[in-house]
């Protein structure tokens, strides 16, 4: 198979699809692999780093998705690569359908077959090639949660760690997921006080048992979401419903009860944000304000953080890369109940509940 690994355009996105271990690999299969010319760049690999394990250097990204078979990516499409895709052409990425209208249309327009990373789903019930971008998002949530609570963005002014004589910042954290946990484990690390908030009693108990004495949790609704958010300095949202929007915990009202300089740092933005009042931002414009509350809703945040981030994900996605590839999209899927539940929209109908629970019939989206 001939797989394209183009360069992220995306604002500020600097990771890749593959490393040259996974290059290396494919060749070993017989597989040709294309580069776009610095698509490694951000990631700390260099075009001579890809050609010495043996893929062919393209100059543009238009080269790239018209000579391969499969594209392999970090983050989904964007307008200017739309008209790129081509019909039956294999896109192996993070989609996240369900926030961007636009997108679903114009990936089932191409008929392409669209695989998303963060609808692969194990036997187990987890998601595999979402959980270490979860995992680096979790723990970042609470590294730019601590920069933006500074006085001089904007920020409360809390020094999470408290110091001597004074109360540590208090985190909430929305989700006990991935996410919750990651960074739950970084804001107790700093010595904040920590509530974590999720309507899976397993998952509290979890957290009670491997967490501190200063990371407490309570049941999830809307009563003890109000409660709490007048009482904390930084609210981390990190819920995810496989496949579909998240849903909204916090609405507009509930930031007129928060203390001026409050920091919510929305991690389910790219699955439409569990905040009413989010809306996607940039590593390069990364917040906003309103009511006086910070909101960081980077969408890509791993993206941030490009080195530790590419090697963590391709560590994951590679065996199914390789699988895709020596087998063919649909002996792989037929075989490997979790890659197909990765499969989105094939040749131009949405195979993927969710999405179709989230634009319903009368998108006039087809199934």
């Amino acid at each position: 198979m001939i797989i394209g690994i183009p360069k992220e355009i995306k604002n500020n996105e600097s990771r890749v699809g593959m490393t040259p271990a996974g290059v290396l690999e494919l060749n070993h299969k017989g597989h040709t692999v294309l580069i776009q010319s610095g698509a490694g760049l951000g990631s700390g690999f260099t075009d001579k780093d890809y050609a010495k394990v043996g893929a062919e250097i393209l100059d543009t990204i238009h080269e790239v998705y018209e000579r391969s078979e499969m594209i392999v990516k970090v983050k989904e499409p964007i307008e200017a690569e739309y008209p790129l895709v081509r019909e039956g052409q294999v896109v192996f990425t993070y989609f996240h359908f369900a926030s961007s209208e636009p997108l679903t249309r114009a990936m089932i327009d191409s008929r392409a077959v669209c695989i998303a990373y963060e609808t692969v789903e194990d036997e187990e019930g987890s998601l595999p090639l979402l959980t270490p971008m979860s995992e680096v998002a979790g723990r970042m949530a609470i590294q730019q949660g601590a920069k933006y609570l500074e006085k001089p963005v904007k920020g409360r002014g809390v020094l999470l760690g408290g110091v001597p004589g004074v109360p540590p910042g208090r985190v909430l954290i929305l989700g006990a997921g991935v996410v919750g946990i990651q960074a739950a484990k970084m804001a107790a690390g700093l010595g904040a006080h920590v509530t974590m908030l999720d309507v899976n009693m397993k998952r509290l108990r979890y957290v009670n048992d491997v967490m501190p004495p200063h990371v407490v949790t309570e049941f999830s609704n809307e009563y003890n979401i109000r409660k709490h958010i007048k009482s904390h300095d930084l609210i981390v949202g990190g819920v995810l419903i496989k496949g579909a929007k998240a849903p909204k915990l916090i609405t507009r009202d509930m930031l007129k009860s928060m203390t001026p300089g409050t920091v919510i740092v929305d991690v389910a933005v790219d699955q439409g944000g569990c905040v009413e009042t989010s809306k996607p931002t940039t590593h390069e414009d990364p917040v906003f304000i309103i009511d006086d509350v910070v909101h960081y809703c980077v969408a890509n945040m791993p993206g941030a953080v490009p080195y530790t981030s590419t090697l963590a994900l391709t560590n994951v996605t590679l065996p199914y890369v390789l699988r895709l590839a020596d087998k063919g999209w649909e002996k792989a899927c037929s075989e490997d109940a979790a890659l197909e539940k990765g499969l989105n929209i094939v040749h131009g109908e949405v195979v993927y509940e969710e999405i179709l629970d989230t634009f319903g019939p009368l998108k006039g989206i087809p199934a």
